[in-house]
């Protein structure tokens, strides 16, 4: 008998120890895996700071992320001019039916990222917006439909979902709070409609915003050439690894002037996992207006060296004026945040979970003072 449950515990603990390791390893292997909202996701290390791995040739980077991404478009059908004759019996006995026929005509969209061995697709939201029917073309040649899980007009993100047998090629997510002005990026899409296709170039800047694209910017700027079709392509670093999202261009006439804007794919993964898990971003609110503190403006306030945002408006029936803040009020802080710009404020209002309770630092006539905030939720914005 203890033989018999010597074997019997033996047994349990290495089908334990290899449920472990395929979990681990190979989760996409186990039934299921792909449900109740949890995603499988490539992620490399992340690096000391100040630090880019040696470039061996770009070309390893590039095919370690191409398969990963794909062409986006949609098929529309062409109708045919409407002809007067096709109702006549003797037409169509000599000329048949052709000219009521509907062509299909295909459309290139734009780009997308696989991002999940499951086959959810990060693109942008103005890529997917107007589109009835989308279809993907993978860089293996195959094609499928694909289906909108949901998308945020507000960071220009969306996730769409194809259904394919096996695991599919997915992007690993890399770290783009470690890159630096100066590192080699790769931008990957399929410009024009032309098919894949990889620039290089060097990211220009970082943080950018107050550039008017969207709610929430924070872009990479790149002089890697972005081209109209770029747009929900992938922006890696030397070593293959997500980082952006392409996303915009400045141009006076559509063509690539080497300033091009990617949306970090820490912001895309965020808001990306909101989205599978529940079709939509959930942002926090408290419904107030504010402007930047120019010196002038400091000065007149009698601040000194206190940073700061003023509450230019508050939205009636708002968690705001429910907490008594007020119009003229000079908002420092958020719990331990400090706030010193419009930027700053959006961001850390938005990442509070609705229904949270804060502290609201203020300077209220030369004096400070707290007011306990709590979050609502943020309205969706309206339609164009």
């Amino acid at each position: 008998m203890r033989k018999h449950w010597l074997l019997f515990t033996q047994t349990v603990t290495i089908a334990l120890a290899l449920l472990f390791i395929v979990h681990t390893l190979k989760p996409e292997l186990l039934p299921n895996a792909a449900r109740s909202g949890v995603v499988t996701l490539y992620e490399n290390m992340p690096q000391s700071a100040g630090t880019q791995p040696p470039v061996a040739g770009l070309s390893a980077a590039a095919h370690k992320a191409m398969p990963a991404v794909v062409n986006v478009f949609t098929s529309t059908v062409v109708k045919a001019p409407i002809n007067p004759f096709l109702d006549d019996p003797r037409f169509r006995f000599f000329f048949g039916d052709q000219l009521d026929s509907e062509p299909q005509n295909n459309s290139s969209l734009g780009s997308g990222v696989i991002v999940s061995p499951d086959g959810y697709i990060l693109t942008n939201h103005h890529v997917v917006e107007t589109a009835d029917q989308i279809e993907v073309a993978l860089a293996d040649g195959r094609t499928t439909k694909a289906h909108v899980i949901g998308s945020d007009p507000e960071t220009d993100l969306a996730v769409i979902k194809i259904d394919l047998p096996g695991a599919l090629p997915a992007i690993t997510f890399g770290h783009p709070e470690q890159a630096q002005v100066g590192d080699l990026v790769l931008a990957i899409g399929n410009p024009f409609g032309v098919g894949q296709t990889v620039t290089m170039g060097i990211i220009s800047a970082l943080k950018r915003d107050h550039l008017g694209l969207n709610t929430f910017e924070n872009f990479i700027q790149t002089d890697a050439a972005i081209n109209p079709g770029n747009s929900g392509g992938a922006l890696v670093d030397a070593s293959g690894n997500l980082i952006g999202i392409n996303s915009a261009i400045y141009s006076p006439n559509g063509g690539s002037l080497g300033i091009g804007f990617a949306i970090p794919s820490s912001t895309a993964k965020k808001t990306m996992e909101q989205i599978i898990q529940h079709g939509s971003v959930t942002r926090g609110w408290i419904g107030a207006a504010v402007q930047e503190l120019t010196p002038e403006l400091a000065e007149s306030f009698k601040l000194g060296d206190t940073k700061g945002v003023l509450i230019t408006e508050v939205i009636r029936s708002s968690p705001a004026e429910r907490a008594g803040v007020k119009t003229g009020d000079i908002l420092v802080a958020i719990d331990d945040k400090g706030i010193d710009s419009w930027n700053v404020m959006l961001e850390t209002v938005a990442n509070l979970p609705p229904g949270k309770v804060v502290q609201a630092h203020l300077m209220r006539n030369g004096a400070a003072i707290s007011l306990q905030v709590k979050i609502g939720k943020r309205p969706a914005p309206k339609a164009q």
